[in-house]
């Protein structure tokens, strides 16, 4: 199991916030999530992970590939979700929401330390319209 295979499935499947800090660096930085500039910390990660677990009910990432090289490992994924609450900015339609995305990740000592991501967030919210 690659580290992003534990990070979907803890992290995003399970909800466990507590897996945010075990799997990451503490001066981590996160590319690419919807948030007010590119480069997130890990504290901002975890205010934009809230959000979405607050708008989006039954969240499942399945990791479809993972490809692994050298530090950085990548994975490509299909999101599953139910919004259902009001984190997301959007009033809930109780509607389904599928939308795919990849991510990389830098790991050094066991740790996330650097991640890009490119998920479809534009579908996502024409979903919720």
């Amino acid at each position: 199991m690659t580290i992003l295979n534990r990070w979907f499935e803890e992290v995003w499947n399970q909800g466990r916030e507590s897996a945010i800090d075990e799997l990451t660096h503490p001066n981590g930085i996160v590319h690419g999530l919807p948030g007010p500039d590119d480069a997130m910390s890990i504290g901002s990660f975890k205010a934009m992970h809230k959000a979405f677990c607050a708008g989006l009910s039954d969240i499942h990432v399945a990791v479809e590939q993972t490809i692994t090289e050298g530090d950085l490992t990548a994975a490509r994924c299909v999101v599953t979700a139910t919004h259902t609450g009001e984190g997301m900015g959007k009033p809930p339609k109780g509607n389904p929401i599928t939308f795919t995305g990849m991510c990389i990740v830098r790991v050094q000592d066991g740790k996330i330390v650097e991640g890009w991501n490119n998920f479809d967030f534009a579908n996502m919210l024409q979903q919720m319209e």
